[in-house]
């Protein structure tokens, strides 16, 4: 079961096309200014199987894959992971959005590295609220990368998804 404070059916703002956006509940993060502090604290809100999450999704032909967001989707990783594979079989991507960067997820070495290897695009780096530009496209702060995460691991170096 993953632990959510609560999902989207259909988004256009939270990556490229018509997105099912699931929002985790969770966050170290803590992120001044962020847009969902509802979801940083750690407690059982909104459990949902993952098998719901695959049946709204085949019930909608323009959904074009899921965006993991939060809360911090990489604190809930190995619940993820599962799910994350079938949206992948069903020929959907995935995009995610997270406080860490690129870099830590890779060095943890664990099931947060191993969910960045099955996402297609991370919007990675915390909220700064200094750095807050409302034309930024999916990201909130200039600090934030949009990241190619599969050219990205083959690579061995950040390739951008777009600037």
């Amino acid at each position: 079961m993953l632990n959510l404070s609560g999902i989207i059916k259909e988004s256009i703002v939270d990556g490229k096309g018509i997105r099912y956006v699931i929002f985790v509940q969770g966050c170290p993060h803590h992120c001044d200014g962020c847009q969902n502090p509802s979801t940083w604290e750690f407690k059982q809100n909104i459990l949902i199987d993952e098998q719901k999450i695959i049946d709204d999704i085949l019930d909608n032909a323009l959904c074009s894959g899921i965006t993991l967001s939060g809360g911090e989707p990489f604190t809930q990783a190995k619940d993820l992971l599962p799910l994350v594979q079938k949206i992948h079989s069903l020929g959907k991507n995935v995009w995610a959005y997270t406080g860490y960067t690129f870099e830590q997820l890779i060095q943890f070495n664990d099931d947060r590295t191993e969910l960045l290897k099955n996402i297609d695009v991370l919007v990675d780096g915390r909220f700064i609220l200094e750095q807050r530009d409302i034309s930024l496209q999916f990201r909130g702060s200039k600090n934030q990368r949009v990241i190619n995460v599969q050219k990205s691991l083959q690579e061995k170096q950040i390739i951008l998804e777009c600037e």
